[in-house]
């Protein structure tokens, strides 16, 4: 009974961890040469940080970043369009937690050696392939440190391999690269002093142009400044090939798009002057997928992106690799390791997970900026003379529900796991 994991991400070691927990031999084999902190801020919605802390990690969370107290949505002239509290203010049992990825990625990392022992998980190992057999199932991966390839048996393969899954690729191989709407985005982190509330979520702009920021850390009492991530979007030629391979996450330098932004500044925060401060910034072209048909294939199950990549418009792309990991383990506790598991996982997210990923590609819950930039450009100076709060508050609440975290069913609900509970290996 032993399941191996294909990646070494935020969706992979999530589900090492779950399989820890309820006693499933579990190995993770990841393509980099080495796991580092790499990437910039994510935020974690209170059905993920629920699960991470029903891991046992909810003493980890506060050392990588801040619990996110506000949501706001400014309009282009630099007012308020919406606000709402967030996490524990806005009456939720969990946070909403905001982090560095890589910084998480190195707690799961940590936790997963720890528990599962030093050598679960493997690096510099790539997926190339698996094979379906009467009793398991045969992965295949290159040892990317020369060794040329190596074979490993298991009852399943769990394939968390990302954007551009080997595992997904196999399944659906006239799939082709991730879909392009035109859409690039600039990224990085930057010390700066708080803003607003000094945890909140802001996003300014329209659905063609805009700025989001948030912080990742506390404030340094001895600076007054606190870490935070920053990302610039611009609206290109959707029309332009988007060479998948040259053109992601790769570093830029600021005077490629600043120049777009130079007057996006207002009372309360100057744009220009604090992404010139970040040290690194990334670029990358906002891409999905078409929903896919089926996640499963025998005794394989897709998880992550490798599943449901989608537009980071709704931050809810790492929390449902989290969550996905943590319903799979469920499965396994309801019915075994085997592909009675797998199809359950499957029928319980497919469906509403793939409408989220065409949610999100229609702006998910900014979408409203496109109806506010109609009415009056983004400049007001009062938002209810342009949108009444309770056509915006039903907007909102229908995305929350849409995307599994409207705070009464999320607070009403009962542990995805329950406290315990360990796979029955008679099943």
């Amino acid at each position: 009974m032993t399941v191996v994991v294909a990646g070494g991400g935020i969706a992979g070691l999530t589900m090492a961890l779950t399989c820890h927990e309820i006693g499933v031999p579990v190995r993770v084999f990841e393509s980099s040469r080495r796991i580092l902190p790499l990437g910039v801020g994510i935020n974690l919605q209170p059905n993920a940080v629920r699960e991470l802390i029903d891991l046992g990690l909810a003493d980890r969370l506060p050392d990588i970043g801040i619990a996110t107290q506000e949501w706001a949505l400014v309009g282009r002239g630099g007012k308020d369009i919406w606000s709402e509290p967030r996490g524990l203010l806005a009456g939720y049992r969990w946070p909403q937690w905001s982090v560095h990825r890589g910084e998480l990625q190195l707690v799961l990392l940590d936790e997963v050696r720890r528990r599962c022992g030093p050598d679960a998980v493997v690096e510099a190992h790539r997926l190339v392939g698996y094979r379906n057999t009467s009793s398991g199932i045969a992965v295949t991966f290159e040892d990317r440190t020369g060794g040329g390839t190596v074979d490993v048996e298991a009852d399943l393969l769990i394939a968390a391999d990302g954007l551009n899954s080997a595992a997904r690729r196999q399944l659906l191989p006239a799939e082709g690269a991730p879909r392009w709407g035109g859409a690039m985005l600039w990224r990085g982190t930057a010390a700066g002093p708080p803003i607003r509330s000094g945890a909140s979520f802001t996003l300014v702009g329209n659905l063609d142009q805009r700025f989001v920021h948030y912080p990742i850390g506390p404030v340094d009492p001895a600076t007054g400044l606190q870490q935070q991530n920053w990302l610039l979007e611009m609206t290109l030629d959707s029309q332009q090939e988007w060479d998948s391979v040259a053109g992601w996450n790769r570093e830029i330098d600021t005077a490629a798009f600043l120049p777009h932004f130079t007057d996006w500044v207002w009372d309360w925060f100057d744009v220009p002057a604090f992404v010139a401060r970040a040290e690194t910034v990334w670029e990358f072209p906002m891409v999905d997928r078409d929903p896919a048909p089926t996640w499963l294939d025998g005794r394989m199950a897709l998880i992550g992106d490798a599943a449901h990549v989608m537009y980071p418009v709704g931050s809810n792309g790492a929390s449902q690799a989290i969550v996905d990991a943590r319903v799979l383990g469920a499965q396994f506790v309801r019915h075994g390791v085997n592909p009675d598991a797998l199809s359950a996982y499957e029928h319980q997210l497919h469906d509403e997970i793939s409408s989220l990923v065409l949610r999100n590609r229609g702006h998910g819950p900014i979408a409203i900026l496109g109806e506010i930039d109609e009415r009056c450009g983004g400049y007001f100076d009062d938002i209810d003379d342009v949108m009444p709060r309770r056509e915006i508050e039903t907007f909102m609440g229908r995305y929350k529900e849409a995307a599994g975290f409207a705070m009464e069913a999320l607070n009403a609900a009962p542990r995805t796991i329950p406290e315990g509970a360990r796979v029955d290996r008679a099943i």
